[in-house]
């Protein structure tokens, strides 16, 4: 029988982390747990890797000495009735369920991800999907051990791809098992409702029913948080010291917790890794693209219960065509029809913006680390002619973002960073660095730490052309280089960063501090100097390098 890449995923027993590499990051001993000592990885069994969680029991096994528990429900199916509805926790059961798969992607539209341009994409990111369901409120949990005394730091991932696209297994760097087994640490990612099954505001179409339904998708990490709260000790891990962290997407999602009530004292530490998808929706209009759904579907003033029966397709096609429809009544431009539907500041679930202008009180207590890489926008590793671009040649292109001002935001950043080839500093002018500084600065007024980090390494693939671009820092991070080879090649060179990056992340795990991880010492962040990290080969502190040619950028909050 044939197997293509994704059914590999399937009978590969763990996702890519279940393929043997030659590398020490990757191997490691099980010797003992069968009795025989014949290098066995994988334990699957009745009296194996069984957990009691508040809802019931969860099955898992054991792959390379680390437990895997995955997919597990944190909430209740979403489809139907509970559409638009805050989350609510799942029906117990009396069985044992099955953890050991993914839990299914929330609704997305993702045709094409794998043809065209995005073969490419593909490649690179190894975009991983497999079901696409309603029922996706899941959480995975990789753990060294449980019910063995120890109360382990926990980690909770929250994924990218804004606020409408994306899973928690979407890359193979974001794979907890080597992080989990490094840091003697719990390492746990979830999944939950995106776009417009997440956040279509409907309370003014359907009323105090639909109160919520406007913010429902952040909620969800709220309740992932909770059930991390009341469940992670019986996996061996310590609810009352959990780091939160994401990227992209997911560094915007880890920002706009931070300025959640109903997240206070669920969370002790955070990290934002290229924070986006930052700005947050109003309300008001909101609602009006509500009232715009509801007309698309056919339905009047009250009959909001009626959008719980269409399929999720359906949904997504009658919310898209009302997005765009008010986008052109209302002559707005600065969004497209699915970035409408993000959480929203509604004085209640989320009372202000979490940092603009200031920083949110309910945050002031969370040490945070920021970072962002230095190619965020880099795509010259598809094209070689790109490498010949000449600095006209950028501001041309360049002027379809910054129009006018193109000319003197490239000439800034040459400037500042005169060794860089034209392509070079065509990735680099971005809104990814603008946005982490932003932060930065809101944050480091109130009490607790902020530490900033700018990532610069670049890989030796496609003839030197990828630059570290947007993404390539999750596997540092997280101890995986030699697992996510598409984004490193894998060796020795990309190691010896990732056990720095990972030894520093886990000291900010267990004591808010980052230092004594081996980076050279880190100093927190301050507006005046703006102290940060620069990650590369040889890393080292540099004083905001860029901070004069950041001023040629629009306001990051408009």
């Amino acid at each position: 029988m044939k197997i293509g890449r994704r059914g590999f995923l399937k009978y590969s027993g763990g996702g890519l982390a279940g393929i043997s590499l030659a590398s020490p990051m990757v191997y490691a001993s099980c010797d003992g747990k069968a009795g025989v000592n014949d290098n066995q990885v994988l334990f699957i069994g009745d009296k194996i890797a069984v957990a009691e969680t508040t809802s019931g029991k969860v099955r898992g096994y054991i792959l390379r000495d680390v437990y895997y528990f995955l997919g597990i429900p944190y909430g209740a199916d979403t489809s139907g009735a509970n559409r638009f509805m805050p989350p609510q926790k799942p029906e117990p059961w009396n069985d044992i369920f099955p953890a050991i798969w993914w839990g299914n992607a929330a609704p997305q539209l993702i045709e094409g991800i794998y043809s065209g341009e995005n073969r490419y994409r593909a490649f690179r990111h190894h975009a991983n999907f497999d079901d696409i369901s309603e029922n996706c409120l899941s959480v995975n949990v990789f753990t060294p051990g449980y019910n063995d005394g120890k109360k382990r730091p926990v980690l909770v991932w929250m994924h990218g791809g804004s606020w409408n696209y994306g899973i928690s297994i979407e890359h193979d760097g974001v794979n907890g098992e080597n992080l989990a087994r490094h840091g003697d640490i719990v390492f746990c990612s979830i999944n939950h409702r995106l776009g417009p099954l997440g956040f279509s505001d409907l309370s003014a179409a359907g009323g105090e029913k639909f109160a919520a339904s406007g913010n429902a998708g952040a909620l969800d990490l709220v309740a992932a948080l909770e059930w991390v709260h009341d469940n992670i000790e019986n996996f061996g891990g310590d609810p009352g010291n959990v780091t939160i962290i994401g990227q992209s997407g997911g560094g915007g999602k880890i920002i706009t917790t931070l300025g959640m009530p109903a997240a206070k004292g669920l969370f002790h530490k955070a990290i934002a890794l290229s924070p986006a998808s930052m700005e947050l929706r109003d309300k008001e209009m909101k609602m009006k693209v509500g009232e715009y759904i509801l007309r698309e579907a056919g339905l009047k003033a009250g009959q909001a219960d009626g959008l719980q029966k269409l399929t999720w397709r359906e949904y997504y096609a009658v919310a898209l065509r009302a997005a765009e429809k008010y986008i052109t009544d209302s002559g707005i431009e600065s969004v497209t029809p699915v970035q409408i539907f993000q959480p929203q500041v509604d004085g209640n679930f989320i009372p202000q913006h979490p940092v603009n202008p200031v920083a949110s009180p309910y945050g002031a207590d969370i040490p945070l680390i920021l970072s962002s890489t230095t190619n965020e926008n880099s795509n010259a590793f598809r094209d070689s002619s790109l490498e010949e671009i000449s600095f006209e040649g950028v501001k041309d292109e360049m002027a379809k973002v910054y129009g006018e001002k193109a000319g003197e935001v490239v000439d800034a950043y040459a400037k500042a960073f005169p060794d860089r080839k034209p392509v070079e500093i065509w990735s680099m002018a971005n809104r990814f660095r603008q946005g982490s500084v932003v932060v930065a600065d809101a944050k480091s007024k109130q009490t607790a730490p902020v530490y900033l980090a700018w990532f610069g390494w670049y890989p030796p693939l496609f003839d030197n052309r990828m630059r570290a671009f947007h993404c390539i820092d999750q596997c540092f991070w997280f101890y995986n280089t030699d697992l996510m080879l598409t984004h490193t090649g894998g060796g020795a060179r990309p190691r010896a960063l990732s056990e720095k990056m990972a030894n520093t992340l886990l000291r900010f795990m267990k004591t808010g501090n980052p230092n004594g991880g081996g980076l050279p010492d880190w100093p927190e962040y301050s507006s005046e100097k703006g102290e940060m990290m620069f990650l590369d080969d040889i890393p080292e502190v540099q004083f905001d390098p860029d901070r004069e040619a950041r001023k040629t950028l629009p306001p990051y909050f408009q």
